[in-house]
């Protein structure tokens, strides 16, 4: 199996945890994917008034320099950690 397969599991896994992870771990998640499928972080941060927004910002700017198939093997051991 490939990572992008691994990795297209391991999204579809996200969406049935037994439990709703915390919202440091959700904001971790997100990063991931967004690093995985986007690449590094583009556009500007949002302002101040955008709080939810700029903490998803904050946390995939946080992976900067990363890989996408780093990205990958990181969220797929984390989803696999919360299963």
């Amino acid at each position: 199996m490939s990572l992008k397969d691994q990795f297209e599991a391991a999204v579809a896994d996200s969406k049935n945890l037994p439990e709703r992870p915390d919202n440091m771990t959700l904001l971790k998640i997100y990063a991931l994917f967004k690093q995985a499928s986007s690449g590094d972080v583009e556009g500007s941060r949002p302002g101040f008034t955008d709080m939810v927004g700029r903490a998803k910002y904050d946390a995939w700017a946080g992976l900067k320099g990363t890989s996408s198939e780093e990205a990958m093997q990181q969220y797929i051991d984390l989803i696999e950690s919360l299963k």
